[in-house]
């Protein structure tokens, strides 16, 4: 399993939400690439980026720092926020990302996320799915669907999906421990499918019960900044 830290960026600095409200932003470096540096010095081999400014707008606003990181670290770096077009999601890829989360595109442009997924292939192209009891948000976690998570999971599925970031809104950032079971039958629905679990982690517990299962990779945020979970303890995981 993966342990992989997230940058969530706004204005320039690393920031964290709780339940994804922009109102409740707490900035914790004025600087997102020496953060990135610091998880790439303890060993950490991935990271995920999220564009917080570009999530509610569209278009991503913040890749002149994910260059910085792409030259600063050797990590390989998941980007997300605002790829709601062709030239966008190039755009990523051609910042240095690795892989590019699309998330509100898939709901509203299905066929156009397919044809992402058929051009640049299911390694680089990314499911972001976000949902509050069951039902998937869109625009920066600010609209609610009446979309369910796995029904979108099991529309992409089918057409080549390989990799999603599961991410429960109601839980991220609060430090408040994971609904397993949420996970472990995405899991057994879709087992060709690396399932990426994100937010509530909020202790090594956590994790250490993730990697029991066979969920592919688990994203830590907020419980890193707030000194929950030890980072160089963390880091030999």
């Amino acid at each position: 399993m993966y342990i992989i830290p997230a940058i969530d960026i706004i204005s320039g600095e690393c920031v964290r939400l709780s339940k994804g409200d922009y109102d409740t932003k707490k900035v914790y470096s004025k600087s997102p690439v020496d953060v990135a540096k610091a998880y790439s010095d303890l060993g950490f081999k991935r990271l995920h980026v999220a564009d917080l400014d570009g999530a509610r707008s569209s278009a991503p606003k913040n890749l002149r720092i994910l260059e910085k990181m792409v030259s600063a670290t050797s990590m390989d770096i998941q980007y997300g926020g605002g790829v709601k077009t062709e030239a966008s999601l190039r755009s990523v890829l051609d910042a240095g990302a690795s892989r590019v989360i699309c998330g509100t595109v898939a709901v509203t442009s299905p066929d156009l996320f397919v044809g992402w997924l058929e051009h640049f292939g299911s390694q680089r192209v990314i499911l972001g799915a976000d949902f509050r009891d069951d039902f998937v948000a869109v625009s920066g976690w600010e609209k609610q669907t009446d979309l369910r998570l796995d029904t979108i999971v099991e529309n992409f599925y089918t057409r080549g999906l390989r990799q999603m970031i599961a991410t429960d809104i109601s839980k991220d950032g609060m430090l408040c421990g994971l609904d397993y079971q949420r996970y472990y039958k995405l899991n057994e629905l879709f087992p060709d499918l690396k399932i990426t679990i994100s937010g509530g982690i909020s202790s090594i517990y956590d994790i250490e019960r993730i990697d029991r299962s066979k969920i592919d990779s688990v994203i830590v945020g907020k419980a890193i900044y707030e000194g929950r979970i030890n980072i160089e303890e963390l880091s030999k995981c």
